[in-house]
């Protein structure tokens, strides 16, 4: 489109990219179709096992919930499937790299598609923070096994008083604060480092990464399982005695402290580990049939998952009471209480945690890296963000920049804000999403969809109002926290991004040089 400088703001901010645009784009697209259907199912669950189970179930249980955390499961789950239906139903017919970003683009325009981008940056680079948070905990604990001790000083954000155990921790007679968690900091440190290798490396290695992690939670859940059932009665009697702990006002500043507003607030936490199937939707532009495949990568990962938590969320708060769990690594309390014949089962399991929240990293910091590549080849961030390496072909500065972000808010800030601040902007993303299949519907009804969401318009309505509802279950600090974020973001766009855009300008976006599995400018 030709460059209209006598339009108005509003005209520019919600400017479109057309659908052929988009499709031309798709078919211009140097990345090689190589990932099936089988691949995308295992991206999903390699990127969705490990937040939730490994790291962010135990502080929902210990703070909010308690055992009837299960319920908070299902909850979620339920808004979750309402969103994948209308991923796959957007990644089915736009099948392109950018994922949500570019669907807002596409349907609702620039200025919600830049919205978009910086929610993004709280769904995926945050969330990296958070698992390698998680990770760091992990670590911690498999190697006291052997008897090594990483300063406790350094394992925790920065002014917060260590615990472990729902206790606070002890080193001669005194609790401990906190300075910088510098096992977390590293490991984002090495993960940017491996991305920017290179892409291809890094997806082999997940494949076995994914069974490794799926055959360590399968024992978990054997092994657990069975002590559970030998011991059910008792168990039950003792930690699932009330199931539903009644309100507590004064626990947690009274905000969703247990009762049924606990269960909802819970929800919105345990959310944050259905993230995954949203990343499958990044890898549009390398699915070899993409309107069968996205699909069934999308909504078969949610299914399998879901199965998985609500077996691990059940062994996890009958073996151990819950208000123990509020750590970053509560499987690792759990199968602590195994019993001393099943300690090197322990530390495999441990191991494995470790190995699977790599592995979440990896996948979340590589789909954050190719959403700031989609928007600076828009135009919309600089283009240095989309410049590729000579020598790895992949975009190194952008990884590095987002290594590095990721890895300060691991090393500084606390699990559960970081946690509340991914829940939220994957919420806020999600209904744009649902939103977006609605005005598709209404303005391109012919358009050819490989998948359509059942029951419509209530799945997508449902959609936008399940995700409202849970982000009003977030505490008023994280909320005031993320609305100053948003005021950046949009003042950003109006300082840099609405001067700066292709499609201001009328740039063409599908004539990029065949420069390997990046488009773009190369540098050395």
């Amino acid at each position: 489109m030709a460059s209209q400088p006598n339009r108005s703001v509003i005209q520019r901010m919600f400017a479109r990219k057309s659908i052929a645009q988009v499709q031309r784009e798709t078919q211009a697209s140097e990345l090689k179709r190589s990932l099936g259907k089988w691949n995308l199912l295992l991206l999903g669950v390699g990127c969705i096992i490990g937040a939730g189970i490994f790291v962010r179930t135990g502080s929902a249980a210990a703070l909010h919930a308690g055992p009837a955390v299960l319920l908070s499961f299902v909850v979620a789950g339920i808004v979750c499937a309402f969103a994948g239906l209308c991923y796959a139903e957007l990644s089915s017919t736009l099948p392109v790299s950018g994922s949500a970003y570019t669907y807002g683009y596409t349907t609702l325009g620039e200025f919600i598609a830049w919205i978009m981008g910086a929610l993004l940056l709280l769904e995926y680079g945050l969330a990296a923070s958070v698992v390698a948070v998680g990770w760091g905990g992990y670590v911690v604990s498999l190697l006291a096994d052997f008897g090594l001790q990483i300063p406790p000083q350094l394992t925790g954000p920065a002014g917060y008083t260590l615990m472990r155990d729902g206790a606070p921790v002890l080193v001669d007679g005194q609790t401990v604060t906190t300075l910088f968690n510098l096992p977390a900091f590293l490991i984002c440190m090495a993960l940017a480092g491996l991305l920017v290798v290179g892409v291809s490396e890094s997806a082999k290695v997940n494949n076995v990464i994914v069974a490794i992690k799926v055959s360590v939670l399968a024992a978990f859940i054997l092994v657990g399982g069975a002590i559970v059932l030998a011991n059910l009665p008792e168990l039950m009697a003792q930690n699932w005695v009330p199931f539903i702990p009644p309100y507590d006002a004064a626990a947690n500043k009274g905000e969703g402290a247990f009762g049924v507003d606990g269960i909802m607030r819970a929800a919105s936490i345990v959310f944050f580990a259905y993230i995954g199937f949203e990343a499958v939707s990044t890898a549009g532009q390398e699915a070899k049939d993409p309107a069968k495949d996205m699909p069934f990568g999308i909504i078969g990962s949610l299914v399998v998952c879901t199965v998985i938590y609500m077996l691990v969320a059940a062994i996890m708060t009958l073996l151990v009471p819950y208000n123990t769990l509020n750590v970053p690594d509560p499987v690792a309390v759990v199968v602590d209480n195994f019993g001393p014949a099943w300690g090197w089962l322990a530390k495999i399991i441990k191991i494995g945690a470790i190995i699977g929240l790599t592995s979440v990293v990896l996948v979340l910091m590589y789909a954050q890296t190719r959403i700031f590549y989609t928007m600076a080849r828009d135009g919309l961030l600089p283009k240095v963000f989309s410049r590729v390496n000579k020598r790895f072909q992949t975009p190194a500065l952008n990884t590095l920049v987002v290594g590095l972000v990721t890895a300060v808010a691991a090393g500084f800030f606390d699990i559960n804000v970081l946690g509340d601040m991914t829940s939220v902007g994957t919420l806020a993303a999600f209904a744009i999403v649902c939103l977006s299949v609605i005005y598709l519907r209404r303005v391109a009804p012919e358009l050819p969809r490989g998948f359509k969401v059942p029951l419509y318009p209530v799945v997508p309505v449902l959609g936008i109002l399940s995700c409202a509802y849970l982000i009003y279950t977030v505490p008023l600090n994280v909320l005031t926290f993320f609305a100053w974020y948003m005021v950046g973001g949009v003042a950003l766009y109006f300082i840099y991004g609405i001067h700066n855009s292709n499609l201001q300008h009328g740039d063409p976006q599908d004539d990029a040089p065949d420069m390997g599995e990046f488009p773009g400018p190369v540098v050395d």
